[in-house]
């Protein structure tokens, strides 16, 4: 029967409840937008999470909820920022080379060299870069293996990325990095990687971007596996030095012995050659052993047990050094090399 009334009579009946209605929602819709607008961000675990999630979201389309979850799960560990403020290289030489150079890890080194002697040296010549330094750089990061690290990668680099000030731009891109890498450049579920405390990863401590960068999957199993295969680890120390410019042949380290004109030199920013060794004996630094004149060199200074040592230092101790930038670390493993090599094929051979 109300369908029969008339419209203008019909209408009143039926439309003043939904206006009534509209203006009643109007101020709950308008309240609730704004209260959206408002509304504060959902907090973050970690201070500045929010936008690397957003940054690796954009860059790979990865899902921001997925990602949120993986980093609301990493823990800030005190004792990675405690042990990143006191590293070995802190040490001077004359306690830092002991620690390298001992009987124990030169004879573990030439057993190790001996037991994948084909494929090291397979690799050697494929980017021509002697296999002791390839067991020496194994070595030195993690005892052949024995010790790749025991702190979660991303506990490590979510701790310095946003809690580490001093390098937190450094380890902010390498989280990134690390939450971008495609499964099949990893060791295992991003969430169950150990490591260092500073985040490296397997038997060449590599971090994610020289993984993204440097690592190749040797065994040509569509995997980079820093941790099971071999081939991988050792091709990938090798690539990343002749990607750094390795020479092949050059020399590494020398020793350098003062005269009275000599002066103590000042720390370089970084240890690129600067100038022949010509230019160095001119000033009172002579080469212990026969170097070309003309070859270009940088001129090193340690507190050795006995005083300051000198060293020249070449192109292929700047390489080392982009490994990990302390001019003792590249020393030591160009001792460690020279040692196991001296062990493998008996002294004096090169």
């Amino acid at each position: 029967m109300d369908d029969a009334q008339p419209a203008h009579r019909a209408r009143p009946a039926r439309y003043v409840p939904r206006l009534l209605g509209a203006t009643l929602l109007l101020p709950l819709l308008f309240a609730a937008g704004h209260a959206r607008a408002a509304a504060p961000a959902a907090p973050e675990t970690h201070p500045g999470q929010a936008a690397l999630v957003r940054e690796v979201a954009k860059d790979t389309g990865k899902s921001a909820w997925a990602l949120n979850k993986l980093l609301n799960g990493a823990k800030m560990q005190q004792g990675i920022i405690d042990a990143m403020n006191r590293p070995a290289e802190s040490k001077p030489w004359s306690v830092y080379r002991p620690i390298f150079l001992t009987e124990d890890r030169i004879n573990a080194g030439a057993e190790f060299y001996r037991t994948h002697r084909a494929l090291l040296d397979g690799i050697s010549r494929k980017y021509g870069v002697p296999a002791e330094y390839i067991v020496a750089i194994v070595g030195v990061e993690t005892f052949y293996g024995r010790n790749t690290g025991k702190y979660k990668v991303l506990d490590a680099l979510t701790t310095l990325a946003f809690y580490y000030p001093k390098r937190a731009p450094f380890f902010r891109e390498q989280l990134k990095v690390l939450l971008e890498l495609p499964p099949n450049h990893l060791a295992g579920p991003l969430d169950t990687l150990t490591g260092s405390y500073a985040g490296a990863q397997g038997w060449g401590q590599f971090m994610p971007s020289s993984i993204r960068d440097w690592g190749v999957d040797y065994d040509g199993d569509g995997r980079i596996d820093m941790k099971g295969s071999m081939g991988d680890i050792f091709a990938s120390v090798a690539n990343y030095f002749k990607e750094h410019g390795w020479q092949t042949g050059g020399p590494v380290a020398a020793r350098a012995q003062p005269d009275r004109r000599a002066k103590a030199p000042a720390v370089p920013k970084d240890w690129h050659t600067v100038a022949p060794v010509e230019s160095f004996v001119a000033t009172g630094f002579a080469p212990v052993q026969h170097l070309d004149p003309g070859r270009d060199a940088q001129l090193l200074r340690l507190d050795g047990p006995s005083g300051d040592e000198y060293w020249f230092t070449f192109q292929n101790f700047y390489v080392i050094t982009t490994y990990n930038r302390s001019p003792m670390y590249a020393l030591a493993v160009d001792q460690l090399a020279q040692a196991i090599r001296a062990r493998v094929n008996g002294p004096g051979a090169r």
